[in-house]
């Protein structure tokens, strides 16, 4: 695989639901205003895109049972997702803490709506299905139909590389749906995350989380099967207990498509 000069340092993931009866105005105030407005004009951050969860997709989540991520485990409709340039995460993040309480104090805020796991990740790698694959800088402005989150906690003594070596060998890449599998490690709460002027939901999750998030190249639920798969070997592996792994399809950005089947 070529190289990509571009690097991704770290990333945005904030899963959040809008308050019923809200679902429209919601999602148009993210589109049209704080998708632009509160990330992606500030400095550094260089991708993002939007996924939804409908009520079908919800019933497809895994859970351990714990309220890791989503609690309950179908919380959280909207999921928004950015790459920031690596080298530069320190000074995007400085930006974005300021930027939203600026928002916020300029009525450009939306009070309807619970965030229900929002987290800042240090990338680690992609495992890839094909030899000449779409990089994961360029997933997001792919046009992949559907994406899933998957969250482990790692078993002791099993590392950040030993999981994603894994996974590039496990068969979840095996010619299917799934393009691509990225895994990211969350940053604990800090001084601006930790500051935020709402609640950032369900937590970060201790030293042996590992998120990872597959690009579907087919419609979420019909790729469903194989991420359920991926899943399932996880917890058979013996290196990590999955606590949470939903899909997600991508928002018909423009439109309100979805909007109506959420609950």
């Amino acid at each position: 695989m070529e190289e990509c000069p571009i690097q991704i340092g770290s990333m945005l993931l904030t899963l959040v639901d809008p308050s019923r009866g809200h679902e429209v105005a919601y999602n148009r105030w993210y589109e049209r205003d704080h998708f632009y407005a509160g990330c992606m004009v500030g400095p550094w951050l260089f991708a993002g895109s939007r996924w939804v969860a409908t009520r079908a997709l919800k019933d497809l989540r895994i859970s351990d049972g714990r309220g890791e991520v989503a609690s309950p485990v179908d919380a959280g409709s909207y999921v928004a997702i950015y790459w920031v340039l690596e080298g530069k995460d320190d000074d995007h993040w400085a930006w974005a803490g300021e930027q939203v309480h600026w928002l916020y104090e300029n009525g450009r805020g939306f009070a309807e709506r619970t965030h229900v796991h929002t987290v800042l990740f240090d990338y680690v790698t992609t495992a890839y299905r094909d030899s000449d694959p779409v990089p994961i800088q360029l997933a997001l402005d792919h046009g992949y139909p559907g994406i899933a989150m998957i969250a482990t906690d790692r078993a002791a003594g099993v590392s950040e590389t030993d999981f994603a070596s894994w996974t590039a060998g496990s068969g979840a890449l095996g010619g299917g749906a799934i393009a691509s599998i990225s895994t990211w490690r969350p940053q604990p709460r800090n001084e601006i995350t930790g500051n935020s002027p709402m609640d950032l939901g369900t937590g970060t999750g201790g030293p042996e989380r590992t998120m990872q998030l597959a690009f579907l190249e087919r419609d979420a639920a019909d790729a469903w099967s194989e991420v359920a798969a991926h899943a399932k070997a996880i917890d058979e592996s013996g290196l990590g207990r999955v606590c949470f792994a939903g899909p997600f399809h991508k928002t018909v950005v423009g439109t309100d498509t979805y909007a109506d089947q959420l609950w």
